[in-house]
């Protein structure tokens, strides 16, 4: 790799597979599947194709919570896709989700299956399909969305900004990291101030808005992401700290950030999901491959 402070930008970029790092078997300039592989379809009307990085984890934590509401229509099947090996590249997902990025949701309940993609957008959807967690009142449901599109806009500061350059990129580059741990702990700032003077994101509620940034932000603070919490002194964050803490310990949010997981203690996954039953131990056991 030649020196960094020597780049200047070809006129015409071109791919080259070298320079891509630790994700260079997935990353490539062109969409659309490489490969055929039809997706499972289980017996449940939602069926999910995830991987429990943050983003899939909003969507499990959805479903979880809907389910402890009571909102039977909610259960659902979470299918692993491993993303590392390529799985977002099959056929079948590409149908379901065309950018090739999980989560995906197929809703069969109705006449006709109905797919969903992007995180935020299966939030809406699925708050507007059973009436939860989303507020009714203008004012309210207006502010909520606000801050489920400020995580969708700001997140991708924290993970291919920071979490790629500070942990992944295979050349440092402190121009990159200063750059986005500065973003980011504006990012914290903009958080704390926020729920200084509010139980929750959007107000009083707990919401989709919270759903949304909780496993961003919420595993930022509480360490679980890049190994940064020292690195950006997270500890001083107190009012995300005391909302993350809250927001962890419900016990839907428990079971979300489960499902679809590889990772971690054997005794924190759950790689697939066809049923309730599945978090029993002996079950989970089985799945995370401890007999």
């Amino acid at each position: 790799m030649s020196n960094l402070s020597d780049y200047v930008p070809p006129k015409v970029w071109t791919w080259n597979k070298d320079n891509t790092g630790r994700f260079a078997n997935i990353n490539r300039p062109v969409s659309g599947p490489t490969h055929h592989q039809e997706l499972p379809v289980g017996r449940h009307p939602l069926q999910l194709y995830s991987l429990a990085t943050p983003n899939g984890v909003k969507v499990t934590v959805m479903l979880e919570e809907l389910l402890a509401l009571g909102h039977s229509g909610a259960e659902y099947d979470a299918w692993l896709i491993r993303i590392g090996e390529g799985d977002q590249f099959g056929s079948g997902f590409v149908a379901v989700n065309p950018n090739s990025k999980i989560p995906a949701l197929m809703d069969r309940s109705g006449p006709a299956p109905i797919r969903v993609f992007e995180s935020g957008s299966i939030l809406l959807y699925l708050a507007e399909k059973f009436g939860a967690f989303l507020p009714k009142e203008l004012a309210a449901r207006t502010e909520c969305l606000s801050w489920l599109f400020w995580q969708m806009g700001s997140a991708p500061y924290l993970g291919g900004g920071l979490g790629h350059f500070y942990a992944y990129a295979p050349t440092k580059i402190a121009y990159a990291i200063d750059r986005f741990a500065m973003e980011t702990k504006r990012q914290l700032d903009v958080l704390d101030k926020r729920l200084a003077d509010n139980e929750y994101i959007a107000g009083s509620e707990y919401t989709i808005a919270d759903m949304a940034i909780w496993p961003w932000y919420g595993g930022l603070v509480k360490g679980w992401l890049y190994e940064a919490a020292e690195f950006l002194a997270v500890q001083d964050y107190k009012h995300v700290q005391r909302w993350a803490d809250a927001i962890g310990q419900r016990p839907a949010v428990r079971r979300g950030r489960m499902v679809n997981r590889v990772f971690g203690e054997p005794s924190s996954q759950l790689h697939e999901r066809h049923d309730a039953a599945d978090f029993d131990t002996n079950t989970q056991d089985k799945i995370a491959g401890n007999s």
